[in-house]
């Protein structure tokens, strides 16, 4: 099976850089297009001026430079080693369903995402946004820990 299109989540720790890496091999081996991304998170709270109206605040820019940051860090990884890549900032209150819906409307065929391996307590309190993606969306998952 050959991947056309790769969407990799990143969140700027160590292990979405594994999987950066893990999907520069893929991208290689397969001529594939390579979209990075990472989600927003959007308190309704918090936005919901920004939500509503279009307008923001310190802490949703604030957010949003950081996000562009640790974007603009993993296409410089696949750029070393000759991968074209794109990047997508998503915005949305639930990190693993904007995940499943941009592989969707990208018509991504593989996400390739790092897990961080909780379990226990801290999976139950933290959650699994790579576990979550598993279950929401319809395109193969490639989890990297």
């Amino acid at each position: 099976m050959a991947f056309q299109h790769i969407l990799v989540p990143v969140d700027g720790s160590e292990t979405s850089y594994a999987a950066v890496a893990k999907a520069v091999e893929l991208a290689k081996a397969f001529g594939s297009k390579v979209t990075v991304a990472q989600v927003l998170t959007l308190d309704p709270y918090i936005a919901s001026e920004y939500i509503s109206a279009g307008q923001t605040n310190d802490l949703i820019e604030r957010a949003r430079v950081s996000i562009l940051k640790t974007l603009d860090e993993a296409k410089a990884k696949f750029q070393e080693q000759g991968v074209a890549v794109e990047s997508r900032l998503l915005e949305g209150q639930v990190i693993h369903r904007e995940i499943a819906r941009a592989a969707t409307e990208m018509n991504a065929d593989l996400i390739v995402m790092g897990s961080h391996g909780r379990t226990g307590l801290k999976k139950l309190f933290l959650g699994s946004v790579a576990q979550s993606v598993l279950g929401e969306g319809n395109v193969p998952v490639l989890i990297v820990r």
